[in-house]
């Protein structure tokens, strides 16, 4: 058995990790997401924890279609998905070129600008609701699906494109739901043939992912709850706190 498996310093990172994941899964969007794998990376590499968590995000995304089933916005999803498979296509064709640290610093500044355009409408009284444009969802979704295949950072760009709809929240995260579970399904393919899984990663992932559904369903307990005056603000930080996060990790990976 592998070191890591009788560790207990590794579950001690993976649990709380594997929580934070699942309850983001649930619709608390993509803030706490992007605490796994820099927490489960306190035990193992970066590459590594990221290995271990993708199967258990293929868990907590069955769980969450379960949970939002029958609630998803058919024309978000119609223009979106095509382009995160063209996404993913070009993340694993420049897997060896595009490093972490520069995709997780432009997806940073991108949200950070996001967010500060949002909260000076918002002061100024001119929250701003769009409509759907098939280019502007078709290059966000292809963002998006870049992003969160060579970085796990899928989340603001998709959420640049669907925030701006201002769609009932239970809608909002449905659809959510949907785009990402279908993006995390096709990553497998390339994940495996770039050789991302191995024995000793398979095995932690299915020591871990009991606390997958626990975990999700607790989050979508949570956002079934929450008023659309209290979800955007919210959301909108969750933006903010993911962007300062990407931009931190994108400059100790590149100048540190």
């Amino acid at each position: 058995m592998s070191p890591i498996l009788t560790d207990p310093f590794f579950y001690a990172a993976a649990i709380p990790a594997v929580v934070l994941v699942g309850m983001s899964k649930g619709g608390f969007g993509g803030a706490m997401a992007l605490l796994g794998v820099p927490l489960l990376a306190f035990a193992v590499s970066p590459v590594q924890a990221a290995a271990i968590l993708l199967p258990i995000l293929i868990v907590m995304d069955m769980v969450s279609l379960w949970a939002w089933r029958g609630v998803f916005d058919r024309r978000t999803l119609a223009i979106m998905l095509p382009g995160a498979m063209l996404g993913i296509a070009v993340g694993w064709w420049t897997a060896a070129v595009v490093t972490e640290g520069h995709v997780r610093l432009i997806v940073g500044i991108i949200a950070l600008l996001f967010f500060l355009r949002w909260a000076t409408d918002k002061l100024g009284g001119l929250e701003r609701i769009g409509s759907h444009n098939r280019f502007m969802g078709a290059f966000w979704g292809a963002v998006a699906g870049f992003t969160s295949f060579v970085a796990h950072a899928g989340g603001p760009p998709y959420q640049v494109y669907t925030l701006r709809l201002k769609q009932d929240p239970k809608l909002f995260t449905g659809t959510s739901v949907i785009f990402f579970a279908v993006v995390n399904a096709v990553k497998l393919v390339p994940y495996f043939a770039l050789g991302q899984f191995d024995t000793t990663n398979l095995t932690a992932s299915f020591m871990l992912m009991p606390l997958a559904p626990l975990a999700t369903l607790a989050g979508v307990w949570i956002i079934k709850r929450m008023r659309p005056e209290v979800f955007y603000p919210f959301m909108y930080a969750m933006v903010l706190i993911v962007a300062v996060k990407l931009i931190h990790d994108g400059v100790v990976s590149i100048w540190f």
